[in-house]
C-alpha cells in the first residue's frame, strides 16, 4: 500500500540504471528540505510496479533503460492516470526526445551531464508549485503566472523546435534563456544567466552569442572601475533598463 501523501514531505522516486548516478541523485535530493526519496528502480519495467505502489509525488526518470526506456515509462504512467510528476534527468539531448517529453507531461528537463545547482533549481520550483496547488482550491491568472514563471517573450523571440541548431546547443535550454532575459528586463551577463538557470558560464555564453548573431538578443557593454568592460545581454528591442544588484 502506498504511503499517504502530505504537505509536509515531496515524496520522490528515482529511475536510473547507472547505480552510482542514482545513489548521487538520491543522497542530493535529501539534502534538500521537504523531499523525502521513497524509492529506487534501475530498469522501467520495475519502475512502473514500483511507482504503482508507492504512489510518489515526483519521479526523476531516466531516458536511456533496460526494458522499458523513459519516454515508453511516461506513456505507460499517464495511461494508467497515476498522480505523480516526471521531471527528466538525462542524456538524452535531441528535439525529438525532449519534445515527447514535453508532450507527455514533463514538468522539467535536466540534461546530463549538468551541475547539481540546475537540479536543486528544477526541485525547489518543484516544491513551490506543489506547495501553492496544495494550499489553494481555486487560482487566478495571476497565481498561475507566478507558478509557472511566465513572461513568455514574443512568439517571434522563441526558438521552434524545427530550427537547426549548432552542435551542443538545445532548443529548450535556449528558450529558458530568452524567458529569463524577458523576465528580468535588465540586461545579464553570461555569468549571471549561468547562475539564474543552473549551467556554466561558458554553456550560457555559447547560447548568448548564437542568440546574438541571430539577431533575437543585443549586447551593450558595462564598465566598471577597473578592468575589461562586461558584456550585457538582452531581449533585441526591448528597453533596456539599468541592472539592480541581483547577488
Amino acid at each position: 500500500m502506498p504511503e499517504p501523501r502530505t504537505q509536509d514531505h515531496i515524496r520522490v522516486f528515482i529511475v536510473e540504471d547507472d547505480p552510482m548516478v542514482a545513489d548521487i541523485n538520491r543522497r542530493f535530493t535529501e539534502r534538500l528540505d521537504g523531499f523525502r526519496v521513497v524509492g529506487v528502480s534501475r530498469n522501467g519495467e520495475q519502475a512502473l510496479k514500483s511507482i504503482k505502489e508507492k504512489d510518489p509525488d515526483l519521479v526523476l526518470l531516466d531516458v536511456f533503460m533496460p526494458k522499458l526506456d523513459g519516454l515508453k515509462l511516461m506513456k505507460r504512467i499517464r495511461s494508467l492516470g497515476l498522480n505523480t510528476d516526471i521531471i527528466l534527468v538525462t542524456a538524452a539531448d535531441d528535439t525529438e526526445t525532449i519534445s515527447a517529453a514535453l508532450r507527455h507531461g514533463a514538468v522539467d528537463y535536466i540534461i546530463k551531464p549538468f551541475e547539481f545547482e540546475r537540479l536543486k533549481k528544477a526541485l525547489d520550483s518543484y516544491r513551490e508549485r506543489h506547495i501553492k496547488l496544495k494550499s489553494l482550491h481555486f487560482l487566478k491568472q495571476e497565481d498561475l503566472d507566478t507558478i509557472y514563471s511566465t513572461g513568455t517573450p514574443p512568439g517571434d523571440k522563441l526558438v521552434n523546435h524545427g530550427e537547426n541548431l549548432p552542435k551542443g546547443l538545445n532548443h529548450l535550454t535556449m528558450n529558458q534563456i530568452l524567458k529569463l532575459l524577458q523576465k528580468e528586463k535588465h540586461p545579464l551577463s553570461a555569468r549571471e544567466v549561468g547562475r539564474l538557470l543552473g549551467v556554466s558560464r561558458i554553456t550560457a555564453h555559447r547560447y548568448l552569442d548564437y542568440l546574438q548573431k541571430e539577431g533575437r538578443v543585443e549586447v551593450k557593454l558595462e564598465y566598471g572601475s577597473v578592468g575589461r568592460p562586461t558584456c550585457k545581454y538582452f531581449l533585441a528591442h526591448q528597453p533596456c533598463k539599468p541592472q539592480e544588484n541581483l547577488f
